[in-house]
């Protein structure tokens, strides 16, 4: 029997990744729904969240699909983005990661998601839907 390497969940949703101005207050249709991070840095707020929550005036790219690692990871774990990146690179799929303290989660544009998911099984992640 082949080891499974780490165990990976789909979310069933689709997401946005949206940027509003860097002094915008943080919006209540960003906080709703079973994911969403919110990055302020001096240049930007970026948002990721619910693509149905999101106003049409609001800049963002939308149709990403989630992948969460199944953690909690242990802060030690060395390579655990870089695999998975590489492997997704190699098929040409590009990501957007988000980490948090027990996790990451992996987002990949709805169009690579079956190609990604198909890529990652074969070089031994389990993918849960």
């Amino acid at each position: 029997m082949v080891e499974k390497i780490l165990t990976m969940r789909l979310l069933k949703d689709k997401y946005g990744v949206c940027r509003l101005h860097k002094n915008e207050l943080i919006p209540i249709w960003a906080q709703e729904g079973e994911f969403f991070s919110i990055t302020k840095t001096t240049d930007e707020l970026s948002i990721v969240c619910y693509e149905d929550n999101i106003p049409h005036n609001i800049k963002c790219e939308k149709d990403w699909k989630i992948l969460k690692i199944e953690g909690p990871l242990d802060f030690s774990l060395i390579g655990i983005l870089s695999s998975i990146s590489s492997i997704l690179a190699s098929k040409g799929i590009s990501i957007f990661a988000v980490s948090t303290y027990d996790t990451d989660y992996i987002l990949i544009k709805n169009k690579d998601i079956d190609k990604a998911v198909k890529s990652l099984i074969e070089e031994r992640y389990e993918i849960i839907e």
